[in-house]
């Protein structure tokens, strides 16, 4: 994985804006349609959206209707933890892309791996959806693939396969930075997305990094996402409200020091979602 000006550059070449879209709790219709109909208009190209989310109509719809071609903009969608293994992932992504009413996504992504927790045969079942969206990527299906909320000992077993994760989307932001699986995937050039980059709007009013932002003229949420991209990371930052999905986007740049990084990096743990992916019952 390697940093462009204004995009990060997956192993297999393919390019995704540094900031995208995540449509997580907007629901399907007029709420979701409308959001990315106006994220478009502000310059958002890459969106977020999964199987799970009930939402992907709405996304596809907005994209659609938006003016804009298909090759100007990136979708990921995810498959669910219900339709994991080998022939039910190729039938959950073909209804994603009826659903989204589009021939290929750029991006899709295992949302949760099978673990210890709930199967014997944990790796087996992870290896089983890999290999299927292997297939839709050697086919063309799919541009990339990736997983979701994978540790480093979910990803040891993907690795050892005939194409290895080129994403792994985490919970990242201050108070909760995943180290050990933001290493792992650096070291084996898979980009990490983070989401919840906000903390689901629980950082917002963190003292500290409230004093922070105001000393640098900035507000919170954009010294959380540039807190982000200066550690290799992509976000996907999630709003309704206009003047929040344009600063979102940071489209005034600055830089954190490497003390400011460090001590962002040091914050007690504050306000994740308190999800683990060994632990998770479904």
């Amino acid at each position: 994985m390697t940093v462009a000006a204004d995009s990060f550059v997956l192993s297999n070449g393919v390019a995704f804006p540094r900031i995208g879209f995540g449509t997580w709790r907007l629901a399907d219709g007029e709420v979701v349609y409308h959001a990315v109909r106006k994220a478009v208009e502000v310059g958002y190209r890459f969106f977020d959206t999964a199987t799970i989310y009930n939402n992907e109509q709405g996304v596809g719809r907005a994209l659609l209707e938006c003016g804009l071609p298909r090759d100007a903009y990136f979708v990921t969608s995810k498959v669910w933890n219900t339709e994991r293994g080998y022939d039910t992932t190729l039938r959950a992504c073909e209804a994603s892309l009826k659903r989204l009413k589009m021939d290929y996504l750029d991006l899709y992504l295992i949302h949760w791996p099978a673990s210890f927790f709930l199967f014997d045969d944990w790796e087996n079942i992870n290896r089983e959806t890999w290999r299927a969206m292997t297939r839709l990527y050697r086919e063309g299906v799919l541009r990339s693939i990736g997983v979701s909320n994978f540790l480093p000992h979910h990803l040891a077993a993907l690795m050892k396969t005939e194409v290895a994760p080129m994403v792994d989307q985490l919970e990242i932001h201050p108070g909760y930075a995943q180290r050990e699986a933001v290493r792992f995937c650096q070291v084996h050039g898979i980009l990490v997305e983070a989401w919840s980059p906000l903390g689901a709007g629980g950082v917002l009013n963190h003292a500290w990094l409230g004093s922070l932002a105001a000393a640098k003229g900035r507000s919170v949420a954009e010294v959380c996402l540039q807190w982000n991209l200066q550690h290799g990371m992509l976000s996907i930052p999630r709003t309704t409200h206009e003047d929040r999905m344009r600063t979102n986007l940071l489209p005034n740049p600055f830089t954190l020091t490497e003390e400011e990084m460090q001590a962002i990096d040091c914050l007690e743990p504050k306000e994740w979602s308190g999800k683990h992916p060994d632990t998770l019952p479904f």
